[in-house]
């Protein structure tokens, strides 16, 4: 099983991005997918989740209202789009697959 995470950079405060989630080795369409981030000095933590027919979908508080969690499973890919970014959303962001496959992260850096 691979996941692969794509998307991210570095954005302005108040820009967006996009990131991407493709997973291969398992049936994509059978699995909960999370996005997470872990900020320096901090632990892991749940941003998003979608379930796995995409019907379904849960945001931790920080993220409500900025933050859009789909998938296509189609294409074997989960998406997370960031609106209006802020400072605070720096971090390493981790997709999950399944609760047991992790991507190596990718990161997102908001500069002020």
């Amino acid at each position: 099983v691979q996941v692969v995470e794509s998307g991210g950079g570095l954005v302005q405060v108040g820009g967006s991005l996009r990131l991407s989630c493709v997973a291969s080795g398992l049936t994509f369409s059978r699995y909960v997918l999370t996005w997470n981030r872990q900020r320096p000095g901090k632990s892991r933590e749940v941003v998003a989740v979608i379930s796995s027919a995409g019907s379904s979908t849960n945001y931790a508080d920080a993220a409500k209202g900025r933050f859009t969690i789909s998938r296509d499973n189609a294409k074997n890919t989960g998406y997370l789009q960031m609106d209006n970014l802020k400072p605070e959303n720096t971090a390493v962001y981790y997709c999950n697959v399944g609760g047991d496959y992790w991507g190596k992260g990718i990161q997102v850096t908001v500069s002020s």
